[in-house]
């Protein structure tokens, strides 16, 4: 027999994590499933920052109430993510890289925005003394940070099954169809909602679905290198290039921003691209040019949904009933996972959102 719940969420990462938590917090009978295992992309292969510095202004609102949980999530979950707020910092390399964003803080200043501030050469230096010379300023988010995606995701899972939240793994849902008052999830699941968290498949089940939503895909690549000299300071952006650079605590630095590897959704796999990744690493080495003879001790790259506004796509169905989306996060939803289970419970719960989502519903693609 099916399995009769409130909520069927399909996609086992954060978000789904996420959204099972809150709902089932709210007393909802709850089940995620995840055609690989909890966690399987993005979720684990990613930088793990944590970042409102130079958000989409569409999506800022929800980016500044989710950093405002972080420092609480070990309360919330009972257990610690590795969150830590060392800031983060978006280098300006010359006067004028340093102008334009001067311009876009003053703008975010000017409507109220005061978690940007602009710092100069000298006060970058003085956090960063690693850095080479010839750096004009940063914009500088003293309140941001980075966590541990294996703590964050662990935690999420843990506290979502102690809500009483299920985790079925290893289950590809092909069959979506509506009867009467539920949706039948394969004959496996009969759910009168449905929460299309499946990152970069969620396109497809929105289409099994009848909602044309366009979606590609990113497979971002990260580097680890050994064990070297403390490397203290802010997590490092670069203005008008694909960098995010820290120390974790093991010693170890982790560089990342978006350069691209290879990803198949058919097999679910992706590849390193190391011609372009070695193209990649020439930056850091340019601004700390003390890294030279680090050495690479891994790499590796995640699959993740891309959007053509690289919004993500938080909201209801316009078109079939109990349905709701999630995804699309387009390399930057780490930080978002905290407040996007409230987003979700809100809306399925009927509620009016706590946050501006207009820009970020499904029906944007379909002006």
């Amino acid at each position: 027999m099916a399995l009769q719940v409130d909520v069927a969420i399909l996609g086992g990462g954060l978000h789904g994590l996420s959204c099972a938590l809150q709902l089932a917090r709210q007393g909802a009978e709850v089940v995620v499933l995840e055609r690989d295992w909890i966690g399987r992309h993005a979720s684990t292969a990613n930088a793990g920052g944590v970042r409102t510095l130079n958000r989409d202004r569409q999506e800022l609102d929800l980016g500044l109430a989710a950093l405002t949980l972080w420092s609480s999530l070990p309360e919330m979950l009972d257990e610690d993510c590795g969150f830590r707020p060392v800031g983060q910092v978006r280098i300006a390399r010359t006067e004028t890289d340093f102008a334009t964003e001067a311009a876009r803080v003053q703008a975010l200043q000017s409507d109220g925005y005061t978690h940007e501030e602009m710092i100069n050469a000298n006060d970058l230096k003085a956090l960063l003394p690693q850095l080479g010379p010839e750096c004009a300023g940063a914009s500088y988010a003293r309140n941001d940070g980075a966590a541990d995606p294996h703590l964050t995701l662990r935690a999420f899972r843990r506290a979502a099954e102690r809500a009483g939240a299920r985790m079925m793994e290893g289950v590809t849902v092909t069959q979506l169809s509506r009867h009467n008052t539920y949706w039948d999830l394969d004959g496996i699941v009969h759910a009168p909602n449905i929460v299309v968290a499946a990152g970069a498949w969620s396109g497809s089940l929105a289409r099994s679905l009848g909602d044309e939503l366009p979606s590609r895909v990113r497979a971002s690549m990260m580097t680890v290198t050994e064990r070297t000299s403390p490397f203290p300071g802010p997590v490092v952006g670069c203005v008008g290039a694909a960098l995010s650079l820290k120390q974790t605590t093991a010693g170890t630095l982790v560089i990342g921003g978006g350069v691209q590897g290879r990803a198949d959704l058919n097999t679910g796999r992706s590849q390193v691209d190391f011609e372009r990744l070695a193209i990649g690493l020439r930056l850091p080495l340019q601004l700390f040019p003390c890294l030279e003879h680090v050495r690479i001790t891994r790499c590796w790259t995640g699959i993740e949904a891309l959007t053509p506004d690289h919004l993500p796509v938080i909201g209801p169905s316009p078109r079939r009933e109990g349905v709701f989306y999630c995804y699309g996060f387009s390399g930057h939803g780490f930080e978002l996972a905290p407040i996007t289970g409230f987003v979700l419970a809100d809306l399925i719960a009927g509620h009016a959102p706590r946050w501006p989502l207009k820009a970020l519903c499904p029906s944007r693609f379909w002006k």
